[in-house]
């Protein structure tokens, strides 16, 4: 399998269907190919060859797309960047890659310079943004202009085509080292579990593509045909008014978007029903927003997906699974087909449904490894099983559900407390609109269970009556004792709750 299959049977079956949209401008499927095999044409002429690496410091778009695409028609890896890290994180991940060749638009130009100044293997940077090119950088459309297309190499299988950088957020990055076959299982696994893509539908790509979540929803709908609609950032109002416009049929968000858009006065005015499938992950979502959600997309499915960067998607929540609810909604959904999951205690050893353990997966939609990275790699990788890091259980339906990362588990009085069953106890409260809890010192206890609220607009609450609530549906010891109340939750680029930025500056 080579990610690039689905640009061959697309320019067969509707070579004059539009593939990409953004900012106004439309590509045929023709013209879309065309352009990245002179864009691979282009890079080859600037000496990478096959196996080099490529960066991408952009937001989403349709130059993104045939950017990705060019890399992989002739063999080179992708190494898309976290837009929100910082130049000393940026550089990092850089120099680590060793990536020559660097893309940037015009939200990222600026750190061009610094970035080549800084990165002594960095030799191009090539501007790929709206308005005049940069300083010392080299012009996108004139790269293309310039270049003669070059044949299709149909790298694939086990050779790396993708290098994505792990949040570095507790310590240095890691390139995860994703290969051909690792993706398009991730994506044909998703598939074929039905209900994520519309065929000859069309995609609103608003999570980032330099996050795998953004990739495989990208992937999965071009592998059904049909249109990519780019949108570079998110608000509620840019989002609403994009639906409206352009009348996709399948949407990707994270609970944190799904919130703001419920919250927002106008939403009535714009028409969504065109939305047929709604995906989310990052995190669960609470009934309650569920339930506002729905009303808001009468027309749509819902579909969760668990997974990390390492494994891509390995669960799914069915949309039947949403319409039955109940504890359902707390769970990740059943395991996918292209892979296999089992629980395991701190040995090895496989535990029985309902018991909590460690989620570890195997198949081929498994990482190579991190990039020069051999003992971290050994550390999660053993006999080919992925050791996630993340605590769940098995039920006896076959449902996964996780309940911690296993370094945010609490220990109170020597109990366990997993952080997500005090929130999904917390969100269960009218007033709360989201919410986090974390393990603070406490010379008593030794860690006391401390909540992060964000509450609703228009709706009031204190400690002593978020406490008693949480209190009536999960044991008494595992409600907050301290909160704290915030206007916002720390958020990565995927849309998840920083809870070590929530551990620094806990009150």
């Amino acid at each position: 399998m080579q990610l690039t299959q689905f640009v061959h049977r697309s320019l067969r079956a509707s070579p004059d269907a539009v593939m990409t949209i953004f900012d106004g401008r439309l590509r045929t499927c023709r013209e879309s190919v065309d352009r990245m095999s002179r864009l691979a044409g282009g890079f080859q002429t600037l000496g990478l060859r096959t196996g080099d690496r490529v960066a991408i410091l952009a937001s989403n778009s349709d130059y993104y797309h045939e950017a990705l695409l060019a890399c992989w028609w002739f063999g080179a890896v992708a190494s898309p960047v976290n837009s929100r890290w910082s130049t000393a994180e940026i550089t990092y991940a850089l120099e680590d890659s060793g990536s020559t060749v660097l893309l940037v638009d015009e939200n990222f130009a600026s750190v061009g310079s610094t970035l080549r100044e800084a990165c002594p293997g960095l030799t191009t940077v090539v501007y790929c943004g709206s308005g005049p090119v940069r300083d010392r950088m080299l012009d996108y459309e004139r790269v293309i202009a310039e270049a003669t297309p070059v044949d299709d190499l149909r790298v694939g299988g086990d050779t790396l085509a993708l290098l994505l950088y792990t949040g570095g957020t507790t310590g240095v990055p890691k390139g995860v080292m994703i290969s051909h076959q690792a993706l398009m299982t991730s994506a044909l696994g998703t598939l074929a579990a039905g209900s994520v893509a519309v065929s000859n539908g069309t995609n609103l790509a608003i999570n980032p593509l330099f996050h795998i979540a953004g990739i495989v929803g990208w992937l999965a709908q071009s592998l059904m045909g049909g249109t990519q609609v780019f949108m570079p950032n998110f608000s509620p109002r840019t989002f609403l008014e994009a639906v409206d416009r352009h009348r996709p049929t399948t949407v990707g968000l994270v609970p944190t978007m799904l919130q703001m858009l419920v919250d927002y006065e106008d939403s009535t005015t714009y028409d969504l029903s065109s939305v047929r499938i709604l995906r989310y992950g990052a995190s669960p979502i609470s009934p309650t927003l569920l339930e506002r959600v729905m009303q808001m997309f009468p027309n749509s499915s819902f579909v969760q997906g668990y997974g990390m960067t390492e494994t891509a998607h390995i669960s799914m929540l069915s949309p039947a699974d949403h319409l039955e609810g109940g504890d359902l909604l707390r769970s990740a959904g059943r395991v996918l087909p292209h892979c296999e999951v089992k629980i395991v205690d701190p040995t090895g050893a496989e535990l029985p449904p309902g018991e909590v353990g460690e989620i570890v997966t195997f198949g081929s939609h498994v990482m190579l490894g991190y990039w020069n990275k051999p003992k971290e790699t050994a550390e999660v990788l053993r006999d080919g099983w992925m050791h996630t890091g993340d605590a769940g259980y098995l039920d006896a339906r076959g449902y996964l559900f996780i309940v911690d990362r296993i370094k945010d588990m609490i220990v109170t009085g020597g109990e366990n407390v997993y952080s997500t069953e005090v929130e999904n106890a917390l969100a269960q409260h009218e007033s709360v609109a989201s919410c986090a809890v974390i393990g603070l010192p406490d010379t008593q206890w030794g860690e006391r269970v401390h909540a992060v609220v964000v509450l609703r607009h228009g709706f009031d609450a204190d400690a002593d009556e978020l406490r008693a609530h949480v209190k009536t549906l999960i044991a008494g010891y595992k409600s907050p004792r301290t909160f704290q109340f915030v206007d916002a939750l720390p958020l990565s680029a995927a849309g998840k709750i920083l809870k070590r930025d929530l551990r620094c500056n806990a009150t």
